[in-house]
């Protein structure tokens, strides 16, 4: 896989593993009381269970941490540009130019083709033609 798919993927694990991340910090957060006109809020089902949910968003948050190493490795291995902004520009004219000339080329070519491709099913219709217009022999 090149490095720029690998990078996506990187950047799409990181953004599926933040979104899962405050997925879950949201779920588990016990409740809070937003303000003394409201009921003390209810104890969190979570924890009536005895699970130990402390160690989830460690978890979570190292796994984030370590793709995010990742994507930073793989842009550290990126090709640095060493010519300036000037000589990219005259290499992309340069590429432009060549690709409207092969452009070019092909254009003619698909034409010769077309030309070629009008012939043979003339001479086809001909041949077609000539075979319909054969008499039959005579039975006699």
């Amino acid at each position: 896989m090149d490095i720029i798919s690998q990078l996506q993927e990187k950047v799409n694990l990181i953004a599926h593993l933040t979104f899962n991340t405050i997925g879950t910090l949201q779920r588990d957060d016990p409740p809070n009381r937003l303000s003394p006109n409201y009921p003390e809020p209810t104890a969190h089902p979570t924890e009536e269970e005895g699970t130990n949910f402390s160690e989830q968003p460690k978890l979570m948050s190292s796994t984030l941490v370590k793709a995010a190493k990742q994507f930073d490795a793989l842009v550290a291995v990126l090709p640095i540009s060493e010519s300036g902004e000037e000589e990219q520009l005259k290499r992309i004219t340069e590429l432009q130019t060549e690709n409207d000339a092969i452009g070019q080329e092909l254009q003619k070519q698909l034409e010769a083709a077309e030309k070629e491709l009008n012939l043979v099913q003339e001479l086809f219709r001909q041949a077609s033609n000539n075979c319909l217009n054969l008499k039959k022999p005579d039975d006699n």
